[in-house]
């Protein structure tokens, strides 16, 4: 539900709307949850609030704000009728919750609201997690049960024209703002129906944003964004939820504006903000198993639209292989993701991928591939803090034998220890190696400062 809706209750209740801010750390799943005192009364307003809309709510001509202007009308009008006594509170409360599982996503609405909170785990229908600054906390809210947390699911995945039932029980999603949804239900899922949403800023984080949490330095934001207009491709590597796409999105912000871009994803999570873009959503099979839309096939049509660069949300099947080719017929400055645990690791994961595509390649022809494609890996990890960083900017400078080789640029300090509080203090350090690709970057007019590459932490 949208902000401006919360305000207009919070408004008409005399109150302002209640984040939930557990404190407790995350621990042992709660037997034992206190029974909802409003149940009644909600089901009540919730009933008479359908009847006396009906239909209204599923006009697709009808606009958002007017959807919300009206079921807030109604509300308040079903409340003063309903002769249970109430307070102010509770009178905001229950027509807050109603109108949360009417407009939005039911009891998760108030944790996708709430800015500070960037991961909502739902583990069963009486359990939800939630991560705020990195670390996990158990959220107070639940659903009413099974059924409830499968219509919410249903909901997220209709929208964006996806299915999940008992032959296909997993499926990625997004939410209207780009957060990603990944949701299992039973058979797959043994204890109940599991939803993970990943959110997104509605606001996009830019790079003075990076630098402030930490993830990358100031230099080495300089020298990404040489990187990306020097036209360089580039392999974004980590872990599930490292931060890979949101550095995916600064380092789009550094793309001309006047370039043609094009963005393949499984599901639309990018957010960028220049004019010329083109974007695209892998589609999975239908009831009758056709139609499927792979990131392979968008790869290869992708081509045929006269691209500037080509970004790719990740690669993890074979459509590394025409992603590498793309890169190297011409479509430098293309940009993608994908799942490591070491820049090395990235090349390796990348071969087995290119393996994938069922092509009789040997081995040799694909890393030279590998190596004569990519140039930079940014390689980014989830601390134990709860922080991303950006660990390692790695060079592929070419082959040695049957050996794809790396030469590291920046890498992080974990010398440096923690502070108190288990923070890491380290940052990006360089190490004092002069990059090759500083030579292409000067042919195409980019000069970078020569003192970055000297040692210690240039311009910290």
């Amino acid at each position: 539900m949208s902000g401006g809706l919360s305000e207009r209750l919070a408004q008409r209740a005399g109150a302002a709307a209640v984040s939930p801010r557990e404190q407790q750390p995350a621990g042992p799943r709660r037997a034992a949850r206190h029974a909802d005192p409003f149940a009644a009364v909600k089901r009540r307003v919730h009933e008479a609030l359908l009847a006396a809309l009906g239909p209204t709510l599923y006009e697709a001509q009808l606009d958002q704000r007017d959807l919300e202007v009206q079921v807030t009308q109604t509300l308040q009008a079903v409340l003063q009728q309903d002769e249970t006594p109430l307070t102010g509170a509770d009178r905001f409360r229950i027509a807050q919750e109603v109108a949360d599982e009417i407009l939005g996503h039911g009891p998760l609405e108030p944790y996708l609201r709430d800015p500070d909170i960037t991961e909502i785990m739902v583990n069963g229908y009486d359990q939800i997690y939630i991560e705020r600054v990195g670390r996990l906390y158990p959220a107070e809210a639940v659903f009413a049960d099974e059924g409830h947390l499968r219509r919410t699911i249903d909901k997220i995945v209709a929208r964006v024209g996806r299915r999940i039932d008992e032959s296909s029980p997993m499926v990625d999603a997004r939410l209207p703002d780009g957060s990603r949804v990944n949701a299992v239900v039973p058979p797959v899922a043994l204890d109940g129906s599991m939803l993970t949403i990943r959110k997104f800023a509605t606001d996009p984080f830019t790079v003075d944003d990076l630098i402030s949490f930490g993830t990358m330095s100031a230099p080495v934001s300089e020298l990404l964004r040489a990187c990306v207009q020097g036209r360089l491709n580039i392999v974004i590597s980590g872990g599930t939820g490292s931060g890979k796409t949101t550095t995916l999105n600064v380092l789009s912000s550094f793309i001309p504006p006047d370039e043609r871009i094009i963005t393949i994803e499984d599901a639309a999570e990018l957010q960028l903000r220049q004019e010329h873009v083109l974007r695209m959503e892998s589609r999975p099979p239908n009831l009758e198993n056709r139609g499927q839309i792979s990131i392979r096939d968008l790869v290869r049509n992708s081509l045929r639209m006269r691209p500037d660069r080509i970004i790719v949300g990740e690669v993890r099947d074979g459509a590394a292989l025409d992603m590498l080719q793309a890169m190297n017929t011409g479509h430098d400055g293309s940009i993608t993701t994908i799942h490591s645990n070491s820049p090395r690791d990235s090349l390796a994961r990348l071969e087995t991928m290119v393996l994938m595509a069922e092509l009789d390649l040997p081995q040799r022809a694909i890393r030279e591939q590998l190596a004569s494609a990519l140039d930079l890996i940014v390689h980014q990890a989830r601390l134990k803090d709860g922080t991303r960083r950006i660990t390692h900017i790695t060079e592929i400078e070419g082959m040695e034998g049957d050996v794809v080789t790396l030469q590291d640029v920046f890498t992080f300090d974990y010398r440096a220890g923690v502070d108190p509080d288990g923070r890491y203090l380290g940052n990006l350090r360089s190490t004092g190696l002069r990059p090759r690709f500083l030579d292409v970057l000067g042919d195409r007019g980019i000069k970078l400062p020569p003192g970055m590459f000297g040692t210690g932490e240039y311009g910290r």
